[in-house]
């Protein structure tokens, strides 16, 4: 039996949901996680946020049951996630007591941003679509300075609101959510020896697509299909491809298809439309357009330019 997915719309609602006091103001809040009330039962279930909900949390190891991958988290200090309006959050562990843990959550409802211009490009903060196995561990440095932010949001929504205040909490948002993109770079740099499994691994995955048939059954790859079996989230792979290789993972998708392709045309009689249908095409003509895109050539005149030569 599937869990019960508990939508909760405001802050407000939140608030009293958690134990907490009324929110100050009805769109924004920094609550202190160590007053965040949880129950046992509160683990079993599914959770959906009308609102953006960003979060540094220590202890977090002695609250939750997980794992990256195959491989135990390597950072002792915060914990940061981030989910954007409408995800799903489910968590397995146990309670622990309020003394046990600290951090904060910034609650942010998408009407706060309205007519910024943050409201147009939060959507380019990847990390808002990452797993919660996929959270960035922070620096006590890197927490200082994000702590300062979100006092500093605290301060402004507490004080007398006016007409300017939303355009400086705003921009401290802004602030908070490119500094955590900052740091996200820094985990893939101290995080290279585990990203290079990753690629290992996507290698052998996006190798084996193409090998004994699996495509001409299953179909082209997805990049979602590759995540998946890497325990990942799409755009989280794409990011540890683009910090280890420059590319996304559509792209490696495309080459392979590339390579395979010019394979086929140079070492084969195999027609084209043969050759589509081999690599997982629908339709031939679809095959043409990317090859054509990739190589500034069609098939045909790549398989002629090779038999010139």
């Amino acid at each position: 039996m599937s869990a019960v997915v508990h939508h909760v719309k405001t802050l407000h609602q939140y608030h009293a949901l958690r134990g907490l006091g009324k929110p100050m103001h009805p769109l924004i809040s920094v609550v202190d996680y160590s007053q965040v009330k949880v129950s046992s039962e509160d683990y079993l279930k599914k959770w959906k946020f009308d609102f953006y909900l960003i979060a540094l949390k220590r202890n977090f190891d002695r609250e939750f049951k997980m794992n990256y991958g195959q491989n135990q988290y390597d950072y002792d200090e915060g914990v940061m996630f981030f989910m954007a309006p409408r995800q799903l959050l489910s968590i397995q562990g146990d309670s622990i007591k309020a003394d046990q843990k600290s951090g904060w959550m910034l609650l942010v409802h998408p009407d706060f941003l309205y007519g910024t211009a943050l409201a147009r490009t939060i959507g380019k903060y990847a990390f808002f679509k990452y797993s919660i196995h996929e959270a960035l561990f922070t620096s006590e440095r890197e927490e200082k300075a994000l702590n300062t932010i979100v006092a500093s949001i605290k301060q402004e929504y507490q004080s007398n609101i006016d007409q300017h205040s939303q355009q400086i909490i705003v921009s401290q948002i802004d602030t908070l959510l490119a500094y955590s993109n900052r740091f996200y770079e820094r985990q893939f740099i101290t995080r290279k020896p585990m990203n290079h499994r990753i690629l290992e691994r996507f290698e052998q995955i996006l190798e084996a697509c193409f090998t004994d048939e699996q495509v001409l059954e299953e179909g082209i790859p997805t990049v979602s299909d590759i995540a998946k079996q890497l325990h990942l989230t799409p755009n989280y792979l794409s990011a540890v491809l683009m910090h280890l290789t420059g590319a996304s993972t559509q792209h490696h998708i495309h080459e392979k298809i590339i390579d395979r392709a010019k394979q086929r045309l140079s070492t084969t009689d195999l027609s084209v439309s043969q050759i589509a249908y081999e690599l997982g095409f629908e339709y031939p003509q679809s095959f043409s357009k990317l090859f054509k895109a990739k190589t500034k050539q069609s098939p045909i005149a790549f398989r002629k330019s090779i038999t010139m030569n």
